[in-house]
């Protein structure tokens, strides 16, 4: 159970309508900057980009800016530029995962092959260093540059832990940290950087997307034990499947009696999907999933918390939204 948090906060379709002017405007850049003239780089990341999503990332960019000023192009070119990293990272982690489903449609991978999705990943990659460029500002391409490379040393420090049934909840955490808070952050302070905002509203910025991004990616991984199907878009178990021991498991495993234990270590060992029904009674004897939902209501009460110093305005309020959002969703 998430942390109480008493102060007022829209909802999701209140939120994504406060940001769908500015929306409209990102993904009108994105759909324009796509454009190659190579046909399969065009199909395939129109399938990726048209897959549909929240536009989470992006929109944070948008209402941080908005929280700490006025919003123009620069700001939904950054938020294009987030979303082309994040889009290539879904690329290339379809791949590694080997992953045939994705928000409830075959993944490119399914489709086009490996070795299309990959280098079509790299196309995004470059096309967003370019929309760096254009915007010619140093320190927007170093936070840049440095959370992309963030981000790859977490596809590396993942692998490492698949099918390691020692992985602990630190190692998780850095995971995390590096695979998807690193990006939320950075967007969070990019927005604060293109509104002028100065160097503490831009580290409460950051701070705020941080620990949103805890709060995302455990509850997430709480839904793959817990979601519906077909409301996730994708198949319950696949974190188990491919060898990812998240909180849920890690928890489980550290509060199960030595049988289990063991038992639940070859599951992870082995990839072995098929054993999710042991794994989920393991889960609920040991409270796994309440624990699970419990941290990420903490990160998700530390991200509102960053945001105590910042102007009480509509903005702020959907990014207060945004943190419970990210652990009360259903998929």
């Amino acid at each position: 159970m998430s942390l109480p948090i008493a102060a007022p906060a829209p909802d999701l379709p209140r939120i994504q309508a406060l940001a769908a002017a500015d929306m409209a405007a990102v993904d009108a850049l994105i759909r324009g900057r796509l454009a190659s003239d190579v046909a399969l780089v065009n199909q395939i990341a129109e399938h990726i980009v048209s897959a549909g999503g929240k536009r989470l990332r992006p929109m944070l960019v948008t209402l941080a800016g908005r929280a700490t000023g006025d919003v123009g192009p620069g700001h939904h070119q950054l938020a294009a530029i987030v979303e082309f990293i994040h889009t290539s990272t879904l690329l290339h982690d379809d791949v590694v995962d080997e992953s045939d489903l994705r928000r409830g449609r075959s993944t490119a991978n399914a489709l086009w092959g490996n070795a299309p999705s990959v280098l079509v990943g790299d196309f995004l990659y470059s096309r967003s260093f370019q929309l760096m460029v254009e915007l010619d500002r140093m320190d927007v391409m170093r936070l840049l540059a440095d959370t992309t490379n963030r981000i790859a040393e977490g596809e590396v420090l993942q692998l490492l832990h698949v099918r390691n049934p020692d992985t602990d909840e630190a190692a998780y955490l850095d995971v995390i940290e590096r695979k998807t808070a690193v990006l939320f952050a950075a967007g969070t302070q990019l927005g604060a950087m293109a509104s002028g905002a100065d160097a503490a509203t831009q580290r409460a910025l950051y701070d705020y997307g941080m620990q949103l991004g805890y709060a995302f990616q455990i509850a997430d991984d709480v839904l793959d034990y817990s979601a519906d199907a077909d409301a996730l878009g994708k198949h319950l178990g696949d974190d188990l499947a491919e060898g990812k021991a998240t909180l849920p498991l890690i928890h489980a495993m550290a509060h199960a009696d030595d049988a289990t234990r063991a038992r639940l270590r070859g599951i992870v060992e082995q990839g072995d999907a098929t054993a999710m029904p042991e794994v989920l009674a393991a889960i609920e004897r040991a409270g796994s999933l309440e624990y699970s939902r419990t941290r990420a209501g903490e990160y998700a009460h530390a991200a509102e918390a960053a945001l105590a110093d910042l102007p009480d305005n509509e903005a702020v309020a959907a990014l207060r939204g945004l943190a419970r959002y990210a652990v009360e969703r259903g998929h």
